[in-house]
């Protein structure tokens, strides 16, 4: 029995392991390979240039590597990649990148994008995120490891969304957020760390300790960047999580989310 639905189209050049599964409707464009496991529900148009890993699943109506709106888009061969094990929901978009960035839009593994989530061109997700409904990325966005966007968050381009952040529900974040940093509010403020987040990862008490200290010196104190940065050396030479959260601000090109 074929995976492939009849009333699927899969344009000849398509490159799918033979384990792929294809629902009806769903359009497989040119240079498109997608890897073992994977199952395209139905109602999806999937176009090139596209790599889809192992064991994804996408559902329907979703649009994946289609072309960019971005006024600077001229056509180019440019491309998206996406890794394994992710599940994309209903009516997901994911745009290919442009030229005059990385050329490509990148998911990592072990994501999931709920309903109606967009991601702009050249965007990067880490692994193990979770963006939920509706929640929208413009082009050139990064989203570390670990990050949970809620719904409706908004993500300005050119924003940097560190590991293990959090973002409330209807946030529009126009700054970058640094690594374990949770957000709330339009415009986005910090108002903590994302300590559930980590003690289900099992980060150690030790750790988040010091991630207190290190919130409060960035946040708490009046202290200007450099300054807290300074406060925090000995902590980021003891710990890893530390270092983490400051190399995401002193990275940070937009200014942090305050």
């Amino acid at each position: 029995m074929s995976l492939i639905d009849p009333r699927a189209i899969i344009d000849p050049s398509a490159r799918l392991a033979d384990s792929v599964e294809v629902g009806p409707w769903s359009i497989i464009g040119p240079d498109v390979e997608i890897g073992e496991g994977t199952v395209i529900g139905p109602h999806v148009i999937v176009k090139g240039p596209t790599i889809i890993g192992r064991h994804n699943r996408i559902y329907q109506f979703s649009s994946v590597g289609e072309d960019t709106p971005d006024l600077k888009y001229k056509g180019e061969p440019t491309r998206l990649v996406i890794g394994d094990h992710n599940v994309i929901r209903e009516g997901v978009t994911i745009h290919r990148g442009t030229v005059q960035d990385r050329n490509e839009t990148t998911i990592g593994d072990h994501n999931l994008l709920m309903a109606y989530v967009h991601v702009g061109h050249d965007s990067v997700i880490g692994n193990h995120c979770i963006l939920v409904n509706n929640t929208a990325l413009a082009g050139h966005v990064h989203v570390g490891d670990w990050a949970i966007l809620s719904g409706f968050t908004l993500v300005h381009q050119f924003c940097h969304i560190g590991a293990h952040s959090f973002s409330g529900m209807g946030t529009a974040i126009g700054k970058d957020v640094p690594a374990f940093v949770t957000v709330f509010g339009n415009p986005a403020e910090a108002r903590s760390m994302n300590f559930e987040g980590m003690r289900r990862r099992g980060f150690s008490e030790e750790a988040m300790q010091a991630l207190r200290r290190a919130y409060k010196a960035v946040y708490r104190k009046g202290l200007t960047v450099e300054e807290a940065l300074g406060e925090l050396a000995a902590d980021a030479a003891q710990y890893p999580e530390v270092e983490l959260f400051c190399d995401t601000i002193r990275r940070s090109t937009r200014g942090i989310t305050r």
